[in-house]
């Protein structure tokens, strides 16, 4: 155990001993340490890099000669959420974007397949309740949802998730025309009106700018962070650079920036120079391919259906960097402690 306590968690610089990562240790006859390392998340980009250290230490110990690492899972918690709202999530990630037409959700629909495709237990929802485009995105039809005896709605099951929408309330043909108030009273039915049950990660794909449904947002629930979907072009990263401000001045996590839509027609990079600038992590680069439109199309997502595909491994890979920057934050978080000042 002492060998393992020199192998740091590459993301929270921290030992993997002092973390409580290291469970069931046993040696067998012939010298192989057996052990389970409990990672932050299913979606952990670096396991690889945590096998090879762990296995450089422990061999290192007389006598030992072999490792055999078991990996196991537990997303840690936002405790905030269940203070707030008592409903069993570990953590809320908004999706925002400045502007529309960026491929905010279709970057939240892939985002919620590939968590769910890691083992993780996954939510989406969908806090654009004038212009809800998600259960097309992933081939659901308009359908009202089944509501239990307690009057709670039942999310539909897609791709290995959970989701709710207003499209699956409301006729697709008739405009919802709603003001603030509405949407605020919406938004917050939608997190707690809904039989989410237990769940690490809740998505939820925000409707473009800095308006009524991004404050109602905050306000209505701790949220873990929030991630900024721009197109590389000057003037889709004005519009997130200002979307990025807001929730900075909501005290809200900024989990970092995606770059959708790269390639020779949008150009490359804005996403990322905006991360350097704001000084936020940047979360990955999305190439502009016809199959993630055809996907969303057809209500097939790219990573569902293709994962190998440079588009679905670039969706994979934002993933697991997402995962990873929502354990750092809420371990960062627990391990603050909140003072309030009484005037």
């Amino acid at each position: 155990m002492a060998a393992l306590g020199t192998v740091i968690e590459p993301e929270l610089h921290r030992d993997l001993v002092s973390l409580n990562m290291v469970r069931d240790l046993t040696i067998s006859p012939d010298g192989v340490a057996q052990f389970t390392i409990v990672l932050t998340t299913p979606a952990c980009p670096l396991k690889d890099v945590m096998y090879q250290a762990s296995k450089e230490a422990v061999t290192q110990v007389d006598g030992i000669t072999d490792v055999d690492i078991k990996w196991t899972s537990n997303v840690p918690a936002d405790n905030r959420i269940m203070g707030r709202l008592e409903v069993p999530i570990r953590s809320v990630i908004a999706v925002s974007s400045g502007k529309g037409g960026v491929g905010k959700s279709t970057v939240s629909v892939n985002l919620a397949v590939a968590l769910a495709q890691s083992g993780a237990r996954v939510g989406l929802m969908d806090a654009d309740i004038l212009g809800p485009n998600i259960p097309r995105l992933i081939g659901l039809p308009f359908q009202p949802p089944p509501i239990t005896p307690d009057k709670k709605l039942v999310p539909f099951e897609q791709y290995g998730f959970k989701v709710m929408s207003m499209g699956f309330l409301a006729d697709p043909n008739t405009p919802m025309i709603w003001r603030g108030p509405m949407l605020h009273g919406a938004i917050r039915q939608l997190l707690t009106d809904v039989l989410w049950g237990e769940l690490d990660y809740l998505v939820v794909d925000l409707p473009p700018g800095t308006g009524d449904a991004q404050l109602s947002l905050a306000q209505s629930v701790p949220l873990t962070g929030a991630i900024i979907v721009t197109q590389p072009q000057d003037v889709a990263v004005d519009d997130a650079r200002r979307g990025l401000a807001m929730f900075e001045k909501l005290n809200v996590p900024i989990l970092g920036v995606i770059e959708n839509m790269a390639g020779d027609l949008f150009g490359s990079g804005g996403g990322e120079a905006l991360a350097e600038q704001r000084g936020v992590p940047f979360l990955g680069r999305i190439p502009l391919v016809a199959a993630v439109r055809e996907g969303g199309d057809t209500g097939k997502p790219v990573v569902a259906i293709d994962p190998e595909s440079e588009a679905g491994q670039a969706f994979r890979t934002v993933a697991e960097t997402v995962a990873a920057r929502v354990s750092v934050v809420v371990m960062a978080s627990q391990d603050t402690i909140q003072l309030n000042v009484i005037d």
